[in-house]
């Protein structure tokens, strides 16, 4: 890396792009060896906060008979609001833009005063049926919640809870290993797939509207990233069935993957762009495979075989060269 940067300032000094006196300022700054400790440190404060939360579970689950529901939620009520005194205290308050803080510290506990709040409501609901037989409301709360402090505290990490809370309301698992498994049920249950889709195209539409009238217009990467697997992953699994309306959803992931191709390209996020990809490939072989399906290949099996290796290939190659391409053009 060290090399790489050394070749990139010459260069750029002998475009005259930098001064002399700019070129051997840079040298001497990066003689120092000084490196940032920032990404570190967000890491292990991401971990302690798991941690906390965790250890909180944990108690509760192990101490429920001694310690009494009662008393473990007075415990949650009272480090819940002990959080957001410290938050609304040494916070800026709502602003429509970006906010800036000098304390990172103060992210991490919003984030913790969110997960207990999450944690409380639960226990609430689990035990007193708080809501009586509207569990929806228990998942639908907490999402209010966390949207409120992601917008008032300027919190993309709390976000992205409200976001999650949003799809479980509508019946959505969305933690890896249910993606494609019987908890989302996209295949059977045609009318949660269009739920989850329709949730994507409202992603999509408040991000628009959020740029209109500038309100937190940098949550438009969260928004969009949920957008683009929530739609992608319902259309995907909807084209293997065998009912038509596989047809309807192969136009659904042709039309987010446009839409997402463009819309990277104006963000210059990789992330949007390299996934967009991915699941348009998979699109376009399910594609293959269904309009193939009932061709007899008896006697040009061979053939295929031999050609199958270098369409993967091909498949990679242009794949690295799209990435290659993308990065050349942000960079412009």
């Amino acid at each position: 890396m060290t090399q790489f940067e050394e070749q990139a300032a010459q260069g750029l000094y002998e475009k005259n792009l930098i001064s002399e006196n700019q070129f051997q300022e840079i040298k001497e700054y990066r003689s120092l060896n000084i490196f940032s400790l920032n990404t570190e440190l967000k890491l292990l404060l991401s971990i302690s906060v798991l941690l906390f939360t965790s250890g909180i579970g944990i108690l509760i689950y192990d101490n429920i008979d001694s310690i009494g529901h009662i008393a473990l939620l007075a415990i949650l009520f009272i480090l819940i609001c002990g959080c957001f005194y410290y938050c609304f205290k040494n916070s800026k308050g709502f602003q429509k833009t970006e906010t800036t803080t000098e304390s990172h510290f103060l992210e991490y506990i919003v984030l913790t005063a969110n997960v207990l709040t999450c944690i409380f409501i639960g226990y609430l609901q689990v035990q007193y049926e708080a809501f009586g037989t509207h569990y929806g409301l228990a998942t639908l709360v907490p999402t209010i919640v966390s949207f409120v402090c992601a917008y008032y505290f300027d919190n993309k990490s709390v976000l992205t809870i409200a976001v999650t809370g949003l799809a479980a309301y509508i019946g959505l698992s969305v933690t890896p290993q249910d993606v494609f498994n019987s908890n989302n049920n996209f295949y059977d249950n045609q009318s949660l797939s269009y739920s989850a889709i329709a949730l994507g195209v409202l992603l999509i539409v408040w991000r628009i509207y959020s740029f209109k009238i500038n309100l937190k217009t940098h949550f438009a990467l969260v928004y969009l990233t949920f957008a683009l697997h929530i739609i992608s992953i319902a259309s995907i699994s909807n084209m293997v069935s065998d009912e038509l309306t596989w047809l309807l959803f192969t136009l659904f992931l042709a039309g987010s993957s446009v839409y997402f191709y463009k819309i990277s390209h104006q963000f210059k996020a990789i992330s949007l762009y390299v996934f967009m990809i991915v699941y348009a490939y998979i699109g376009i072989n399910i594609f293959i495979f269904k309009v193939f399906q009932n061709v007899d290949f008896g006697d040009i099996w061979v053939l295929f075989i031999m050609i199958l290796p270098a369409y993967f290939i091909g498949s990679i190659v242009l794949f690295i060269k799209l990435i290659k391409n993308f990065n050349k053009e942000i960079a412009e």
